[in-house]
């Protein structure tokens, strides 16, 4: 019973979805120590990852079960379906959380203190649905901060390649987040909640979506300068931007039909061709 509720809360959680932000804490780890990192790092990087999504996700659903049963799209879920307990969430919660915050003691003191302020920027980013349609760029900032976190994590410091590259990750999160967003447009309205499709209407939405990707470009660009990247690393970018574009096309105001094939694999492929072309760049210089 109990490996099946933990199958149920990893579905609930989307938990294969880790491919669209860990990709980035490698990158930033991989940029950080100018190649591989420590395996003890690497491995400890990965878990804090895998804690704080997990803790983030599932405390998002427990949140959100309340909005969860009225709306038709998510009704089904487990959390409002009822196969599974919220007494269980919580524990999961907290069980993936103390794990978060465990990895990051054991890479470094500034990793173990800010573990505490980025898991309150997780589970705040909840909330802010019910009181600001910039809940997108907070979701950026929550997911975004995984570069920069795993370059801390290597040299205990601050940066500006990770900056830049955490700005773009944040931003590459919110212009997806606000074509996900899309298929809940007349529901947020109706039930009172802010989001940009809701507040600007479909098709203002996606100009600010596309608005948010190119600076994703941009910033990614502007993080290949900086740490002196070669033409494999401008390669992947140049290819990011046309999948980018691409996703801008299937999805129109009027036909949403390919709203989940922009969301969970166009963007799936972002993540793991950045990592490919980065890493590849990194290793052959």
């Amino acid at each position: 019973m109990m490996w099946r509720k933990l199958k149920i809360t990893l579905e609930m959680i989307k938990f294969e979805h880790t491919v669209f932000a860990l990709p980035f804490a490698l990158i930033g780890a991989l940029l950080a120590s100018g190649g591989m990192p420590a395996a003890w790092q690497l491995g400890w990087i990965v878990a804090a990852m895998v804690g704080a999504r997990s803790a983030a996700m599932a405390f998002n659903r427990l949140a959100d079960i309340h909005y969860d049963r009225m709306n038709p799209r998510t009704r089904e879920r487990a959390l409002p379906k009822g196969t599974l307990t919220a007494r269980f969430a919580v524990i999961f919660t907290v069980f993936m959380s103390v794990l978060f915050v465990f990895s990051s003691s054991q890479l470094n003191s500034l990793c173990f203190y800010l573990s505490f302020p980025v898991l309150g920027i997780l589970f705040f980013y909840s909330y802010t649905k019910r009181f600001t349609a910039l809940s997108h760029l907070v979701l950026g900032v929550a997911i975004g901060s995984a570069p920069l976190a795993a370059w801390l994590a290597i040299r205990g410091s601050f940066g500006w390649a990770p900056v830049l590259l955490s700005a773009a990750v944040m931003f590459w999160v919110a212009g997806f987040d606000v074509i996900y967003a899309l298929q809940d447009a007349e529901f947020d309205r109706k039930s009172k909640l802010f989001s940009i499709p809701a507040r600007m209407g479909i098709a203002k939405a996606l100009q600010v979506s596309t608005l948010f990707h190119t600076m994703t470009v941009l910033l990614l660009l502007a993080t290949a300068f900086l740490t002196k990247c070669g033409p494999v690393a401008f390669a992947g970018i140049v290819v990011v931007a046309g999948i980018l574009f691409w996703e801008h096309r299937i999805v129109r105001p009027h036909d949403l039909s390919r709203v989940n094939v922009a969301f969970f694999n166009l963007n799936g492929y972002i993540s793991i061709l950045l990592l490919l072309t980065f890493a590849t760049d990194i290793f052959t210089r």
